[in-house]
Parts: C-alpha cells; sequence; structure tokens
C-alpha cells in the first residue's frame, strides 16, 4: 500500500502537477491521522471492554458473598429470635415467682450462653478496594451502599462482642461458684442413661434449682431477653442493605 502510495507522488511530481501532488500529500496525511485515531479508539474500547470484565468479576464476588452473609443473617435471626422469646418467658416467669413449675422454660434458656459469631465474607470487597477498579465505583450508589453495610457489620461485630463479652464473664463466674456436672450430664446424656446412674433424679432437680436461680445465669437470660431485639433489628438493617447491593450489583450487567 505504502509503495503504490509513493508511485502515485512520484508520477505526480514527474508531470509537474505539484499542487495537485500537495492535495494528496494532505489527502494521504489526513488518511493516516484518521487510521492512527480509529486505532487508538479501537484500542480504548478494547481497554474499556477488559477494564468492564475484571470489574464485573470483582462485583461478582461481592454479590456472591453478600448471598452467603444473608444466608447466615437468616439463621442467626432465626436463633436469636427463638432463644430470645424464651428469654422473655423466663423474665415473666422470674418476675411473676413461678420458678418451681417451669424448670423446664428456665433450663431451655441455657442456650443464651451459646456464642454466635456473624462472620461477613469480605474478601471480594477488600480486594476491590486494594486494586485499580476500585475508582470506578467511587462516589456511585454501589459505593455508598457498600460503606453502608461494612459499617453495619462493625457495629453487629461490636454487639455480639459486647454480649459474648459479658457471657464470658458471667458463666466464669458461675464455673467458680457451683458444679456444673450434673447439669452438664443432663444436657448431654441420653435420659435411659441416667436412669442407670446412683444419682437420684431428684437431685438432678435440685441442682438445676440452684443453677437457674443464680444471679448470674439469671443476668444472661435477662440480657438476652432485650439485646437479642437489638441484634435482630441490626441483622434485619444489614439485610435490607445487602439485597440492595445485590439490586445495584445487577444494574451493572445491564
Amino acid at each position: 500500500m505504502i509503495k503504490i502510495f509513493r508511485k502515485i507522488r512520484y508520477d505526480l511530481l514527474s508531470k509537474g502537477q505539484t499542487s495537485r501532488y500537495l492535495k494528496y500529500a494532505i489527502g494521504e496525511i489526513l488518511l493516516v491521522v484518521i487510521g492512527i485515531l480509529i486505532a487508538l479508539q479501537i484500542n480504548n474500547w478494547n481497554q474499556v471492554k477488559k477494564d468492564d470484565k475484571i470489574l464485573r468479576e470483582y462485583l461478582g464476588k461481592i454479590k456472591s458473598h453478600t448471598q452467603e452473609d444473608m444466608r447466615m443473617l437468616d439463621s442467626l435471626t432465626k436463633y436469636r429470635k427463638n432463644i430470645g422469646n424464651l428469654c422473655k418467658k423466663a423474665r415473666t416467669v422470674i418476675l411473676d415467682k413461678k420458678e418451681e413449675e417451669n424448670l423446664l422454660l428456665l433450663m431451655g434458656c441455657g442456650s443464651a450462653f451459646l456464642e454466635f459469631h456473624f462472620k461477613p465474607n469480605t474478601d471480594g470487597y477488600e480486594a476491590l478496594k486494594n486494586s485499580n477498579y476500585f475508582g470506578k465505583i467511587n462516589n456511585t450508589d454501589l459505593d455508598s451502599l457498600l460503606i453502608r453495610y461494612h459499617r453495619l457489620v462493625d457495629d453487629i461485630s461490636q454487639n455480639e462482642g459486647s454480649y459474648n463479652g459479658y457471657l464470658k464473664g458471667q458463666e466464669n463466674y458461675i464455673s467458680t461458684q457451683f458444679d456444673k456436672s450434673l447439669v452438664l450430664a443432663t444436657a448431654f446424656l441420653p435420659p435411659d442413661s441416667l436412669n442407670l446412674r446412683a444419682t437420684p433424679q431428684s437431685e438432678y432437680i435440685e441442682d438445676f434449682k440452684e443453677y437457674t436461680s443464680s444471679a448470674s445465669y439469671r443476668n444472661v437470660i435477662n440480657l438476652a431477653a432485650f439485646q437479642f431485639d437489638w441484634m435482630i433489628d441490626l441483622y434485619g438493617q444489614l439485610d435490607e442493605v445487602g439485597e440492595n447491593v445485590i439490586r445495584e450489583i445487577d444494574s451493572y450487567d445491564n
């Protein structure tokens, strides 16, 4: 192609057609410039497509991790709600001084001593934050939602940490004041096995009465009765923001 253009210019010069040569040369330059601009634009399009693909991969991970988080939130919400309702009933029983006929209910509140933590998967979000592609969502609706999401994650962590820390303190105190061997045996051994032991059933019952009447045990019941509602509310807020995060990520594919 270059040889053809060169031959045309040479023929024009040899024939003394200088003005036509100049026009042709200018046209040739314009064609070259246009070709370069087209090549640059194509290269830019390819780079944009490549960047969009990589960004979607990051967002896909964040979406998948958010969905995992929401499933975990659902399980935690059910647990907190069930145990919280038990503790509310137990609190009423204690206030009405009807512990004797509701011993099983008080025993069931022992599950409030179990530690549960919400452990979100933040790998996708952290990977995007530490990449060169985070700027592509900076100051967007998605950026605002992700900031809100992770602030709520921090609030939940702080709330759960406060409850679990108090729980450990009360449990450690009970352990120093009370022999839990019969309580644990009742909790983990099948009834038929307990009937074969030398310890009479009445002793197990008396042990449970003493255990569930301790101040530390009842402190945990009372705390769970109201703090679980707070936790459930935070779970609900995070779940709602998570739904919006997923919806916003889906809009990037449309």
